[in-house]
């Protein structure tokens, strides 16, 4: 069984606002009085302390965290978080990813409400993520007899799972199905088990998921 490609990327994560007149801003890199930042899903910028762009000001940032504030209202925003001044509830859900200079995509996530790393890969049939991972999220895959499953690392023994929520960004799916590997998966891989529910976009070094359903 067919599972995915591996491969290594690093990048961003904003949510877009739903409404022209709203803002959203993301923090893509972070430096002591200056941070890296992305408006209305916009290239990334530099801004200093006291700097504008569009609709949102930086108001001070050091290397763990930066102080935002978007049409009025301020925020503290670590590496990959966003905020959004104002949403439309009839809007679905979308997240933008930035790439790295190989075109990988890169992005914090929650599976089961635990806090991960995942890697974008198209080319993986299911979520995966390694059994250190499941253990450290409670998650009893044993229950059932291993599958192998093609990793980089060759074939490898691994358990079919269901996890309850799967999260990147403003996406939550509920139900998803994915796969437990015996190695250690490090980031997790986010493949097409998540992926087929959303609209996929590329544009440039920026790749936009729109929740279907």
């Amino acid at each position: 069984m067919k599972l995915l490609t591996y491969c290594m990327a690093v990048g961003g994560i904003w949510v877009v606002a739903s409404q022209s007149q709203a803002t959203s801003v993301g923090v893509i890199g972070l430096f002591k009085d200056k941070a890296i930042v992305s408006v209305d899903g916009g290239p990334p910028k530099t801004l200093s302390a006291g700097q504008k762009l569009s609709g949102a000001k930086l108001i001070s940032a050091t290397s763990e965290s930066a102080l935002v504030e978007v049409d009025g209202k301020r925020r503290t925003l670590s590496m990959g978080q966003s905020f959004a001044s104002s949403a439309n509830a009839s809007q679905k859900p979308t997240v933008i990813l930035s790439a790295d200079s190989s075109g990988h995509y890169f992005t914090q996530g929650a599976i089961n409400g635990t806090p991960i790393s995942f890697l974008l890969d198209t080319g993986a049939t299911s979520v995966a993520i390694g059994a250190q991972d499941a253990k450290r999220m409670n998650i009893n895959y044993a229950q059932t007899a291993p599958v192998p499953v093609g990793t980089a690392a060759g074939i490898q023994k691994a358990w079919k799972v269901t996890f309850n929520t799967v999260k990147v960004g403003g996406i939550t799916l509920n139900q998803v199905e994915g796969f437990v590997v015996e190695a250690d998966i490090n980031p997790a891989l986010l493949g097409m088990s998540f992926l087929n529910r959303t609209d996929m976009k590329r544009e440039g070094l920026t790749m936009t998921l729109v929740q279907r359903y």
